[in-house]
This record gives structure tokens, C-alpha cells and sequence, in this order.
């Protein structure tokens, strides 16, 4: 077999067979096959796209390139939660322990931010001591004992990911379907979890920029689950406007505890429960109607933040934060940034206010890039709100002038007013699963 002729295939629109795929990705994380013909069968999969046996074949290749995690260990049904990224989503740090305290078991391996979308691994490191490292054993006793445990990727996880990805940064063939799909879901197959939910954002500040297109990589994603064995929906969120009010670490993980205190933004606490009510029916405990009073119940009884809480406590961190915010370290320099006009909000555009959070050190920019966890803005009006000159947009949490200088600039341009209302978009879109696509205005 030769890597000249699989080449050949694919740029032909030929389909591969399941052993040419296996070769190629097998050879290419061994070193066999070369950057330059990798680059090549990536862009002819760009072109030419890959049906649904290919694209599956492709994810369980790159899952098992690595190791892959048993979590036979952890007693009950394991829920994985799969964001494509946003601004402002801090959900995993809400429904995560709304599911550990229904009865489910989370085992959750998460990213850092990287551009304008912030890391769930970010925002945990910022409460002082808390311990994204783990062994495999404390990983396993903590979410028997807790429910949940929220941990940095680590381990030899799809290597083939890892390879495939920075190749295709650099070779304009990141913006593919199946390629995007089987990035995602490899890592998903390696984690060794039950059951995936997938929320995929669509939006000014996603990656998927149009409905039809996060719905047709949500229908991929579920097949690929599904075709594995492991219980798979998707639900397809807005992010045309960041989630919630705080954007940057500390600030979203003060943000999650008020939902969790039952006092949270209405629009984060809606989605975060929506989706702490999906993984609940994927755990089988109950209805969908069922979960959703699950998930309610255990935020007004308290149960869900002192399950984090717990979880924060096993990993090392300081609780105490979680109850008295001005124990968080917090930014020298503040700025208000303010409305020129009366009218409203008319845009909020999501990637610009990511990237204002990246100016002023609450993300990075490369992955060596360092993170003050005390960075940060404060929405204070959102898209539709009412305005008059003179109001405070947002404040800006910063180390210098000089970044909160730059970041002004930014947010500025990233808010629209005008005497216009605006339509406000649904904050969900669909409900995916393998035979059925439910759309709605929720």
C-alpha cells in the first residue's frame, strides 16, 4: 500500500477503503508518512469531503493512535460535555456539577482557550491550589467519591489529533467537516465516556459562523458517536453574544457560582441547564421534562454548588473563594467603557469582545502564551438593552493603562447602538440526534 496512491484516490473523489485510512494515519504518527503527503490528502479531503463510513473510520484511527482510557473504574454511567468554544462559556463549570449531584458521573478532561475562546482549564487554575494535574487513581476516586472531577488533557491522547491539527493550521485546511469532526471526536473516544453531549455554537463568536453549517458538523459529530457505541446529541447554541456578563477566568468562575447559588444571568443559567438536562436523559435518569426539574432542583437546593464546591476541595483548591469572592486576587487597573449615544444594543459582536479579553491578558494568543486570571470585562449591557450616552457598556479589568488603552478600542468597535431595536436570536437553535433534527426559538 502507498500513500501516493490513497493521494490519488481522494483527490479523484474516490472513496477510501477503512485499511487505506488506517495506514495513512498509522504511518503518520510513526513517522513513516512525510508532512508534505499528510498535506497533500488533507487537502483533497478539503475538496473532495469524505462520507459517513470514511469520517468514522478516520476518528476511531486517530482515538486508538494513543491511549485510550478505561473508566470501568468509576461505578455508574460516565457523561462527557463537549463545547466547540465560545466567549463566555463557562457552562462546564455549571451543569458539570448539577449532573454529579442528580446521580450522574462526570470525567471530564478539558482544554485551554487558545485566540479569542476561553479554556475551562484557565478558568479552574484560577482558583488558588486547584489541581487540573491528577493520577489516574485520584482522577477515578474523585469522581466516585465527589460525583465529578474537571482535569487538564493529559496522557498520550490522540496523538494523531495532535499532529493532524497543527498540520492543518498551516495549510488552510482547518475548515473542513470531517476534519473538524474527527478532531473532536477522537479526543471523545479516547476519554472513554458512556454517553457525549455536544454543544455546538454557531455565530459571530464560534467557528461555525451559520446555522446549516453547525448543524451539518453536529449530524457528524452524533453519527460518529453513535456508529461507536456511545449515546450522542447535540445541541446547536447561539454565540453571536458572549454567554452571561463576565468574560475572563476568575470573573467566569464567580459568574458560575451565582448560578449555581440560584441568582446567575438568565441566559447562562438557561443553557446551562438545558444542557445539564440532555446529559441527565443521556445518563437514563428520566425524561427530558424530568431532567429539567432535576437540574433545577439541585441548583435551589443547593446541591450543585456544594458538589463543586467538594469536587474543588478533593482537587486541592480553596473553597472559600467560592463563597466570598474578595478572596479572589483581583486586577490593579479597571476602566468604564462608556455609550457615545442613546438607543440600543443592536450588536454584540462575540469574536471582537473575545478578543478584547485577549488584550487585556484573560487569553492567548499562541499556546506559550501566559494567562492573568485576574483579566477581564464585565458586560453591562447586551444586545436589545436600552442605552443612554454616558452609560457604562463595560468594565474593563486589567495589569496597565496601556492594555486597558487597547482593549477600549476594541470593545468599542466590537458595540453597536441604534435607534432600532434589534431581533434577538434564539439562545438555542436545534436539537440533533441520529434520526432527527428539532429546531426551535428557545
Amino acid at each position: 500500500m502507498r500513500m501516493y496512491d490513497i493521494i490519488e484516490t481522494k483527490k479523484r473523489n474516490g472513496v477510501l477503503s477503512d485499511a487505506e485510512i488506517k495506514f495513512a494515519i498509522g504511518g503518520f504518527v510513526d513517522g513513516q508518512i512525510p508532512d508534505y503527503q499528510m498535506a497533500a490528502l488533507l487537502m483533497a479531503i478539503w475538496f473532495n469531503g469524505m462520507d459517513a463510513r470514511e469520517i468514522t473510520t478516520l476518528t476511531t484511527a486517530m482515538a486508538h493512535s494513543g491511549d485510550m482510557i478505561d473508566l470501568s473504574a468509576i461505578d455508574g454511567k460516565k457523561i462527557d460535555k463537549h463545547s466547540t468554544g465560545g466567549v463566555g462559556d463557562k457552562t462546564t463549570l455549571i451543569v458539570a456539577p448539577i449532573v454529579a449531584a442528580c446521580g450522574g458521573k462526570v470525567a471530564k478532561m478539558s482544554g485551554r482557550g487558545l485566540g479569542h475562546t476561553g479554556g475551562t482549564v484557565d478558568k479552574l487554575e484560577s482558583i488558588p491550589g486547584y489541581r487540573t494535574v491528577l493520577t489516574r487513581q485520584e482522577f477515578f476516586d474523585t469522581v466516585n467519591k465527589c460525583g465529578l472531577s474537571l482535569i487538564g488533557q493529559s496522557g498520550n491522547l490522540a496523538p494523531a489529533d495532535k499532529k493532524l491539527y497543527a498540520l492543518r493550521d498551516v495549510t488552510a485546511t482547518v475548515d473542513s467537516i470531517p476534519l473538524i469532526a474527527s478532531s473532536i471526536m477522537s479526543k471523545k473516544l479516547a476519554a472513554g465516556n458512556d454517553c457525549i453531549l455536544l454543544d455546538v455554537k454557531t455565530g459571530s463568536g464560534a467557528f461555525m459562523k451559520t446555522l446549516d453549517a453547525a448543524i451539518e458538523l453536529a449530524k457528524t459529530m452524533v453519527a460518529i458517536g453513535e456508529g461507536a457505541g456511545r449515546r450522542t446529541v447535540a445541541l446547536i447554541t447561539d454565540m453571536d453574544t458572549p454567554l452571561g456578563f463576565n468574560i475572563g477566568n476568575a470573573l467566569e468562575v464567580v459568574e458560575s457560582m451565582e448560578v449555581l447559588k440560584g441568582r446567575g444571568a438568565d441566559d447562562l443559567t438557561a443553557v446551562s441547564l438545558e444542557l445539564a438536562a440532555n446529559m441527565l436523559y443521556l445518563a437514563d435518569k428520566g425524561s427530558l421534562e424530568d431532567c429539567r426539574r432535576l437540574a433545577k432542583r439541585a441548583i435551589a437546593d443547593g446541591t450543585a454548588f456544594e458538589t463543586f464546591c467538594a469536587m474543588v476541595k478533593a482537587q486541592g483548591g480553596d473553597d472559600s473563594v467560592l463563597r466570598d469572592y474578595d478572596k479572589f486576587p483581583k486586577a490593579p487597573r479597571k476602566r468604564e467603557v462608556r455609550a457615545v449615544a442613546d438607543g440600543f444594543i443592536a450588536k454584540t459582536n462575540a469574536e471582537a469582545i473575545g478578543k478584547t479579553a485577549v488584550i487585556l491578558g484573560a487569553g492567548r494568543e499562541t499556546k506559550e502564551s501566559s494567562i492573568d486570571c485576574t483579566a477581564g470585562l464585565v458586560m453591562h449591557k447586551k444586545l436589545g438593552d436600552t442605552v443612554k450616552a454616558g452609560d457604562s457598556l463595560a468594565t474593563l479589568y486589567a495589569a496597565n493603562d496601556a492594555l486597558l488603552d487597547s482593549a477600549q478600542i476594541c470593545y468599542s468597535a466590537a458595540v453597536a447602538i441604534s435607534a432600532v431595536k434589534p431581533v434577538t436570536p434564539p439562545l438555542i437553535y436545534a436539537r440533533v440526534t441520529l434520526n432527527q433534527i428539532d429546531r426551535f426559538r428557545f
